[in-house]
């Protein structure tokens, strides 16, 4: 992006979306000097990040990690890329003691919605997996029972891809000794085919 474009877009500094954010009362994610707002989540979105949290915080809270639920900032790329994850585990000493940013997760989760699906599955993608401590991103569909896994291989730059679509399925979590199923994700969530058939659509429509 051109001086000028960003001039034209309304380019802010990283230090003026920090300052706009502590006092702002809606959540911005910031990409190259754009603001982009955060739009409320469905039910059925909030539920499968609260279900994934609540288990995870029971293994991981005893083990002196942290579990964050989507309302806290990500430092993707310094200067650069600050989402807001749905869901973050980090058990880094930098990030226990932070006080607004986590810089070093080690897992990431996205729940896909008609909104972001093509930015989870490809910006936030490439940028995570730039993310030296991160060792899975996890995508997680509201419209039908589909998880998708991506891996680091050993502590190399290559990925392993996984797919569940089945409630029966156990997700291995292997460098986290962690093990979570389908059934667990999507406890207490119905969806309808509608649905399904209106995101395939959407997507299709670019």
């Amino acid at each position: 992006m051109s001086a000028a474009e960003k001039i034209k877009k309304h380019y802010i500094s990283v230090e003026e979306y920090f300052e706009m954010e502590e006092q702002s009362e809606i959540r911005h994610e910031y990409y190259d000097g754009e603001i982009f707002a955060m739009a409320g989540t469905s039910l059925n979105h909030n539920e499968i990040v609260q279900n994934i949290g609540n288990y995870m915080r029971s293994i991981f809270r005893p083990k002196g990690c942290k579990v964050l639920v989507e309302s806290v900032k990500l430092e993707a790329i310094k200067n650069f890329y600050y989402p807001y994850p749905d869901l973050m585990l980090t058990c880094d000493t930098d990030d226990i003691n932070a006080e607004y940013i986590i810089k070093n997760p080690t897992l990431i989760v996205e729940v896909l919605s008609k909104s972001t699906i093509l930015q989870d599955k490809n910006i936030k993608l490439r940028r995570y997996k730039n993310i030296p401590s991160l060792q899975y991103y996890l995508i997680v569909s509201q419209y039908e029972c589909l998880v998708e896994l991506y891996s680091r291989f050993d502590d190399s730059s290559s990925w392993l891809y996984d797919v569940y679509e089945n409630e029966t399925d156990i997700i291995n979590f292997d460098k986290l000794s962690l093990k979570l199923s389908l059934s667990d994700i999507y406890e207490g969530i119905k969806m309808k085919e509608e649905d399904k058939e209106k995101l395939e659509d959407y997507i299709l429509k670019g």
